[in-house]
C-alpha cells in the first residue's frame, strides 16, 4: 500500500488550513497544573553561588562560562559534550547545561557571577507570571527547573531513520499531521508532542511504509489524549485517512506505541522555551510570531531531532531577530543578553540550527508537499510572517553576520 493510497495526499482536500480555534489556552498551563503537591516546594529564601575561575577562550569574543551550584542542585557551566551525564553518577538527573554570554571588558565579573543567578530567577518568575502560565509565583522557579531537566530525558544521538524511510517521506508525513492538527483545532503543545512521539516511535518500532500514516495519526491521537480536553471519535480519525485503516488497526497500533514508549508521554516542547525567552527578552509580537513559524518548520527537518528543545527555541528567536532586523534599546539589549543565558550549547551549535531553519524557510516552505506551515502562518492572525521578504535571503544574512 503506497502512502498516497493511504490517504496522505488524497486526504488534503478534507482539511481546511485556514480554520482557527476560537480560544487558545496558555501553553504552559498544563505543566503548571500537573505538578503534584509533592513536587511543589517553596523556593529557598537565600541562594549562595560558588564561583570557579573563568577561562576566556581567545577565539570567542562574546563567550564566557559561569560555574555555579544553586541550592536546587542544578549544576551550571557544563560543556556541551557533557550534556548526557554518566549513569553511575548519583546526581545524574540533576544535571543541566547552562551558558552565560557576556561582552568582554565587563568589570567586577566575580560580583556579577553572584548577581546573575538571582537576577535570572527573578526574570523567569516575572515572565511566567506575565504570560499567565502560573497561578502562584513561588512555584515558578521549580517549574522552570523541571523544564530544564525534562528536556534532557530523550536526546536522539543521531538523525538516522529506519532503512525503509527517508527524510522526504518523514517530511510529507509531518506536514500531513500539521494539517490534521490544524483541522482539529488542537493546541500547539499537542503538535510538538505528537512529532516527538513519532520520532521516538520510528526508532523503537518496526513499522512498514504502508503503516506510516497510521503511526502518525496514532501519535497525534495520543498527544491529544494528554493535552486536549475534547477528543475526536476514532471513526472520525479513520475518515481523515480516507478509510485506509480500520478502527481495530488504529487501536492496535496505539497499544503497540504505548508499549514501545513504556507509557511515557512526557515532553517539554521548544515552544515553551521560546515564549519564555521572548517574554524575558522583551521581544515584540512580530518577532515572536516569526520565531514560532521558524520553530514549527524545524518539525519538518529530520536534522533537528538531535538538538535540545532549548537550543531550537534559542536559534529560532535569534534568527527571527536577524530576519526582521529588530533594533533594541540599551534596556532591550540587556534583557536579550539575560534571556540568551538560558540557551544551551555553543555558539556554533546555535548557528548550525539557524542555517537549517533559514534554508528550510527559504526553500521548503513553498514546496507543494510540505506547505501546511507556510499557509498556516500566512494569515492575518500570525501577522503574515511566512510571506516576509526577509526570509528569502535569510541564509545569506547569516553569512554576512558571521
Amino acid at each position: 500500500m503506497t502512502m498516497a493510497r493511504a490517504g496522505l495526499r488524497d486526504g488534503r482536500p478534507l482539511l481546511d488550513l485556514h480554520k482557527k480555534a476560537d480560544e487558545k489556552r496558555a501553553p504552559l498551563r498544563t505543566r503548571a497544573n500537573a505538578s503534584g503537591a509533592a513536587e511543589r516546594r517553596p523556593p529557598a529564601e537565600a541562594e549562595e553561588s560558588r564561583t570557579a575561575p573563568v577561562k576566556i577562550e581567545p577565539e570567542r569574543r562574546w563567550e564566557r562560562r559561569l560555574s555555579a551550584q544553586t541550592s536546587e542542585g542544578i549544576i551550571m557551566g557544563f560543556h556541551e559534550e557533557s550534556r548526557i551525564c554518566p549513569a553511575q553518577s548519583a546526581a545524574a538527573d540533576e544535571c543541566v547545561e547552562h551558558m552565560l554570554l557576556y561582552p568582554c571588558g565587563l568589570q567586577s565579573f566575580h560580583n556579577l557571577q553572584t548577581l546573575v543567578p538571582t537576577l535570572l530567577r527573578h526574570e523567569v518568575e516575572i515572565a511566567l507570571e506575565k504570560l499567565d502560565l502560573i497561578w502562584d509565583r513561588q512555584y515558578a522557579w521549580d517549574l522552570f527547573l523541571d523544564m530544564l531537566r525534562s528536556q534532557m530525558q530523550y536526546c536522539f544521538p543521531n538523525v538516522d531513520l529506519p532503512r525503509h524511510f527517508t527524510d522526504a517521506t518523514r517530511g510529507i508525513l509531518v506536514d500531513w499531521i500539521i494539517q490534521v492538527h490544524e483541522f482539529m483545532h488542537f493546541q500547539e503543545e499537542t503538535l510538538y508532542l505528537a512529532i516527538h512521539l513519532l520520532n521516538r516511535s520510528l526508532r523503537q518500532l518496526k513499522v512498514t511504509t504502508a503503516n506510516m500514516q497510521l503511526l502518525g495519526m496514532v501519535c497525534l491521537f495520543l498527544a491529544a489524549k494528554k493535552e486536549e480536553s475534547h477528543l475526536p471519535e476514532v471513526s472520525g480519525l479513520c475518515s481523515l485517512m480516507d478509510q485506509a485503516y480500520t478502527k481495530h488497526q488504529l487501536l492496535r497500533m496505539e497499544r503497540r506505541v504505548l508499549c514501545a514508549l513504556k507509557f511515557d508521554l512526557s515532553y517539554c516542547p521548544p515552544l515553551h522555551f521560546l515564549l519564555l525567552s521572548g517574554c524575558m527578552a522583551r521581544c515584540g509580537a512580530l518577532v515572536v510570531w516569526m520565531a514560532r513559524y521558524l520553530l514549527e518548520l524545524s518539525l519538518l527537518e529530520g536534522q533537528c531531532v538531535v538538538f535540545l528543545p532549548l537550543q531550537l527555541a534559542g536559534a529560532a528567536l535569534c534568527l527571527a531577530r536577524r530576519v526582521l532586523r529588530e533594533s533594541l534599546t540599551p534596556e532591550g539589549e540587556a534583557a536579550w543578553c539575560l534571556s540568551s543565558s538560558i540557551h544551551v550549547g555553543s555558539e556554533t551549535t546555535l548557528l548550525k540550527i539557524m542555517h537549517i531553519l533559514a534554508n528550510s524557510a527559504a526553500a521548503k516552505a513553498h514546496n507543494k508537499e510540505t506547505c501546511a506551515t507556510f499557509i498556516k502562518f500566512s494569515s492575518p492572525k500570525t501577522m503574515h510572517v511566512s510571506t516576509h521578504p526577509g526570509l528569502k535571503n535569510a541564509a545569506d544574512l547569516l553569512d554576512v553576520c558571521l
